[in-house]
């Protein structure tokens, strides 16, 4: 059975308990795609493009990927965290640099990869619209990327950023980790995060990212 690869953030991950409800859109990609691909939902919190390699998540992934299978490649949100050195990556240079060391690991073993730019944080700018900044320059250079090489893409920062603004800046929340004090045990204090998914959130996306798959696998 062919795979399909997740290399990617927290916005993708498998959560571990004490992080629940979070959720990574990569958890749910199974339930809206075919029987006949198998998700290896390889993504990590907290990984840039830079400390995904670092950390040999990408030689993992080399030493299971084959021929027919598929690599979803979604970085941005911590490459773009200038004061830790482990993860920053110039979006410009090492950025892309480090996006052409996925796509060469997928070529080498006969998958294709696919690039995905990162989902946008909900970060209005006024009560319609969503900052074009919220991930930094990391989904343009992603798009310059993939159009240089020539690399199929799935643009989610563009799809979220107009899903946040048709939902609304109350509608939307409930697509992140929005909880009040004591709704969950582990945020006795309540948190209000526009960057990670919930449950729902995560729902919503990894059915987005279906509808775009099948337009390219």
């Amino acid at each position: 059975m062919p795979k399909l690869f997740i290399a990617g953030d927290s916005t993708a991950a498998t959560k571990l308990h004490k992080k629940r409800p979070e959720t990574g859109w990569g958890e749910h990609l199974s339930s809206f795609i075919t029987p006949n691909l198998e998700v290896r939902n390889f993504a990590q919190n907290g990984r840039s493009t830079k400390s995904f390699i670092d950390d040999g998540l990408l030689d993992h992934i080399e030493r299971e990927i084959g021929e027919f299978d598929y690599l979803l490649i979604q970085f941005g949100h911590n490459d773009e965290k200038i004061e830790d050195q482990s993860r920053y990556t110039n979006p410009n240079t090492t950025y892309k640099e480090n996006l052409l060391k996925f796509v060469l690991v997928a070529r080498k073993n006969q998958a294709i990869p696919i690039l995905v730019t990162p989902i946008s944080r909900r970060r209005f700018i006024d009560k319609q619209t969503i900052d074009p900044l919220a991930v930094g320059h990391y989904p343009k250079a992603m798009q310059e990327f993939a159009r240089d090489q020539k690399i199929e893409l799935i643009d989610m920062f563009s799809i979220t950023q107009k899903l946040y603004e048709d939902l609304g800046a109350e509608q939307s929340k409930k697509l992140f980790l929005h909880l009040e004090p004591n709704e969950h045990e582990n945020y006795p204090e309540g948190i209000k995060d526009d960057t990670h998914l919930s449950p729902y959130g995560a729902k919503i996306i990894a059915s987005i990212i279906a509808v775009e798959l099948k337009k390219i696998i």
